[in-house]
Protein backbone atom coordinates (compact mmCIF):
# COMPACT_ATOMS: atom_id res chain seq x y z
CA UNK A 1 0.00 0.00 0.00
CA UNK A 2 1.19 3.37 -0.92
CA UNK A 3 2.22 5.81 1.80
CA UNK A 4 -0.52 8.12 0.52
CA UNK A 5 -3.44 5.03 0.87
CA UNK A 6 -2.11 4.68 4.21
CA UNK A 7 -2.67 8.04 5.37
CA UNK A 8 -6.35 7.68 3.47
CA UNK A 9 -6.85 4.82 5.08
CA UNK A 10 -6.02 5.73 8.50
CA UNK A 11 -8.05 8.93 8.47
CA UNK A 12 -11.08 6.93 7.18
CA UNK A 13 -10.74 4.78 10.41
CA UNK A 14 -10.56 8.01 12.11
CA UNK A 15 -13.03 10.00 10.40
CA UNK A 16 -15.48 6.81 11.15
CA UNK A 17 -14.67 7.07 14.71
CA UNK A 18 -15.55 10.47 14.85
CA UNK A 19 -18.59 11.03 13.05
CA UNK A 20 -20.15 8.19 14.42
CA UNK A 21 -19.41 9.02 17.55
CA UNK A 22 -20.18 13.13 17.19
CA UNK A 23 -22.21 13.34 14.06
CA UNK A 24 -21.29 15.82 11.55
CA UNK A 25 -21.85 18.99 13.76
CA UNK A 26 -20.24 17.82 16.46
CA UNK A 27 -17.34 15.95 14.81
CA UNK A 28 -14.20 18.24 14.63
CA UNK A 29 -11.58 18.17 12.05
CA UNK A 30 -8.65 18.67 14.61
CA UNK A 31 -9.63 15.27 16.34
CA UNK A 32 -9.62 13.54 13.14
CA UNK A 33 -6.40 15.06 11.90
CA UNK A 34 -4.63 14.02 15.36
CA UNK A 35 -6.32 10.60 15.33
CA UNK A 36 -4.89 9.60 11.75
CA UNK A 37 -1.78 11.63 12.10
CA UNK A 38 -2.52 13.13 8.61
CA UNK A 39 -2.12 17.15 8.09
CA UNK A 40 -5.67 19.25 8.25
CA UNK A 41 -4.25 20.56 4.93
CA UNK A 42 -3.99 17.51 3.34
CA UNK A 43 -7.23 16.02 4.11
CA UNK A 44 -8.97 18.98 3.05
CA UNK A 45 -7.32 18.57 -0.32
CA UNK A 46 -8.38 15.18 -0.29
CA UNK A 47 -12.11 15.77 0.12
CA UNK A 48 -12.29 19.59 -0.10
CA UNK A 49 -14.45 20.17 3.12
CA UNK A 50 -15.40 18.33 6.63
CA UNK A 51 -18.56 17.91 5.08
CA UNK A 52 -16.53 16.33 1.95
CA UNK A 53 -14.88 13.92 4.15
CA UNK A 54 -18.24 12.35 6.16
CA UNK A 55 -19.97 11.73 2.25
CA UNK A 56 -16.39 10.03 1.93
CA UNK A 57 -17.12 7.84 4.99
CA UNK A 58 -20.38 7.65 4.48
CA UNK A 59 -20.07 6.15 1.04
CA UNK A 60 -18.01 3.86 2.36
CA UNK A 61 -19.57 2.00 4.85
CA UNK A 62 -23.07 2.57 2.58
CA UNK A 63 -21.07 0.44 0.17
CA UNK A 64 -19.53 -2.39 2.53
CA UNK A 65 -23.30 -3.10 4.19
CA UNK A 66 -25.07 -3.32 0.25
CA UNK A 67 -22.04 -5.66 -0.57
CA UNK A 68 -21.79 -7.75 2.57
CA UNK A 69 -25.74 -7.96 3.04
CA UNK A 70 -27.30 -8.42 -0.42
CA UNK A 71 -30.89 -9.01 -0.29
CA UNK A 72 -32.64 -12.28 -1.34
CA UNK A 73 -35.64 -11.46 -1.90
CA UNK A 74 -36.37 -15.61 -1.33
CA UNK A 75 -35.77 -15.36 1.61
CA UNK A 76 -36.44 -12.31 3.33
CA UNK A 77 -36.24 -13.55 7.04
CA UNK A 78 -32.82 -14.77 6.34
CA UNK A 79 -32.09 -11.21 5.11
CA UNK A 80 -33.09 -9.67 7.92
CA UNK A 81 -31.51 -11.49 10.12
CA UNK A 82 -28.41 -11.24 8.67
CA UNK A 83 -28.42 -7.28 8.67
CA UNK A 84 -28.97 -7.47 12.09
CA UNK A 85 -25.63 -9.14 12.52
CA UNK A 86 -24.18 -6.67 10.08
CA UNK A 87 -25.21 -4.15 12.41
CA UNK A 88 -23.87 -6.04 15.65
CA UNK A 89 -20.39 -6.29 13.72
CA UNK A 90 -20.62 -2.81 11.70
CA UNK A 91 -22.56 -0.62 14.49
CA UNK A 92 -20.73 2.84 12.78
CA UNK A 93 -22.87 2.22 9.98
CA UNK A 94 -25.81 2.94 11.92
CA UNK A 95 -24.77 5.45 13.80
CA UNK A 96 -23.54 7.24 10.18
CA UNK A 97 -27.14 7.09 8.95
CA UNK A 98 -28.24 8.14 11.80
CA UNK A 99 -26.51 11.09 11.83
CA UNK A 100 -26.91 11.44 8.00
CA UNK A 101 -30.87 11.58 8.10
CA UNK A 102 -30.33 13.76 10.90
CA UNK A 103 -28.07 16.08 9.62
CA UNK A 104 -28.43 15.63 5.79
CA UNK A 105 -31.49 14.52 4.91
CA UNK A 106 -34.11 15.04 7.59
CA UNK A 107 -37.38 13.46 5.67
CA UNK A 108 -37.49 11.14 1.99
CA UNK A 109 -36.05 8.62 0.94
CA UNK A 110 -32.23 8.80 3.18
CA UNK A 111 -30.37 7.55 -0.03
CA UNK A 112 -31.99 9.53 -2.66
CA UNK A 113 -29.76 10.00 -5.64
CA UNK A 114 -28.06 6.22 -4.78
CA UNK A 115 -30.44 4.32 -7.41
CA UNK A 116 -27.52 2.30 -8.00
CA UNK A 117 -27.85 1.00 -4.77
CA UNK A 118 -31.56 0.91 -4.08
CA UNK A 119 -33.31 0.67 -7.38
CA UNK A 120 -31.94 -3.06 -7.93
CA UNK A 121 -33.73 -4.19 -4.36
CA UNK A 122 -36.86 -2.48 -5.38
CA UNK A 123 -36.55 -4.47 -8.36
CA UNK A 124 -36.03 -7.72 -6.74
CA UNK A 125 -38.62 -7.17 -4.09
CA UNK A 126 -41.23 -6.50 -6.81
CA UNK A 127 -40.29 -9.71 -8.93
CA UNK A 128 -40.94 -11.50 -5.88
CA UNK A 129 -44.62 -9.93 -5.75
CA UNK A 130 -45.46 -10.42 -9.15
CA UNK A 131 -44.03 -14.09 -9.05
CA UNK A 132 -46.12 -14.60 -5.45
CA UNK A 133 -43.09 -14.89 -3.07
CA UNK A 134 -43.54 -11.73 -1.50
CA UNK A 135 -47.04 -10.33 0.08
CA UNK A 136 -48.06 -7.98 -3.19
CA UNK A 137 -50.54 -4.65 -1.88
CA UNK A 138 -46.97 -3.37 0.11
CA UNK A 139 -44.92 -1.14 -2.18
CA UNK A 140 -41.59 -1.97 -2.59
CA UNK A 141 -39.86 0.30 -1.25
CA UNK A 142 -42.22 -0.08 1.45
CA UNK A 143 -41.82 -3.45 1.84
CA UNK A 144 -37.57 -2.30 1.99
CA UNK A 145 -38.34 0.28 4.43
CA UNK A 146 -39.90 -2.51 7.14
CA UNK A 147 -36.85 -4.89 6.13
CA UNK A 148 -34.78 -2.37 7.31
CA UNK A 149 -36.62 -1.08 10.34
CA UNK A 150 -37.28 -4.57 11.71
CA UNK A 151 -33.60 -5.24 11.76
CA UNK A 152 -32.67 -1.85 13.39
CA UNK A 153 -34.76 -3.20 16.38
CA UNK A 154 -32.35 -3.35 18.54
CA UNK A 155 -29.62 -1.72 16.97
CA UNK A 156 -27.47 1.20 18.38
CA UNK A 157 -29.92 4.05 17.86
CA UNK A 158 -33.02 1.52 18.98
CA UNK A 159 -35.40 3.56 21.34
CA UNK A 160 -35.99 0.75 23.73
CA UNK A 161 -32.84 -1.46 23.33
CA UNK A 162 -29.68 -2.00 22.34
CA UNK A 163 -27.83 -5.08 21.40
CA UNK A 164 -24.13 -5.68 21.95
CA UNK A 165 -21.63 -8.26 20.26
CA UNK A 166 -20.90 -9.07 23.74
CA UNK A 167 -24.87 -10.71 24.43
CA UNK A 168 -25.34 -14.02 24.95
CA UNK A 169 -25.82 -15.59 22.03
CA UNK A 170 -29.40 -17.15 23.17
CA UNK A 171 -30.27 -13.24 23.26
CA UNK A 172 -29.18 -12.88 19.47
CA UNK A 173 -30.73 -16.70 18.06
CA UNK A 174 -34.36 -15.34 20.41
CA UNK A 175 -33.99 -12.01 18.11
CA UNK A 176 -33.01 -13.95 14.90
CA UNK A 177 -36.47 -15.97 15.52
CA UNK A 178 -38.04 -13.43 16.21
CA UNK A 179 -37.40 -11.57 12.92
CA UNK A 180 -37.57 -14.14 11.03
CA UNK A 181 -41.38 -15.21 12.44
CA UNK A 182 -42.42 -11.31 12.24
CA UNK A 183 -41.39 -11.03 8.51
CA UNK A 184 -42.29 -14.31 7.43
CA UNK A 185 -45.85 -13.59 9.10
CA UNK A 186 -46.04 -10.03 7.63
CA UNK A 187 -44.41 -10.63 4.12
CA UNK A 188 -44.14 -13.97 3.07
CA UNK A 189 -47.46 -15.39 1.64
CA UNK A 190 -48.57 -19.01 3.03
Amino acid sequence: MARGDESRERLMVAATAEFAEHGIAGARVDRIAEAAGVNKAQMYAWYGSKDGLFEAVFARHLQAIVDSVPLTADDLPGYVTRLYDSYLTDPELVRLSSWYRLEKVPTGALLSGRADLTDPKLEAIARAQREGRIVDGIRPDEVYALLIALAGTWSPVSGTFTASGSDPEADHERRRATLRDVVTRALVPS
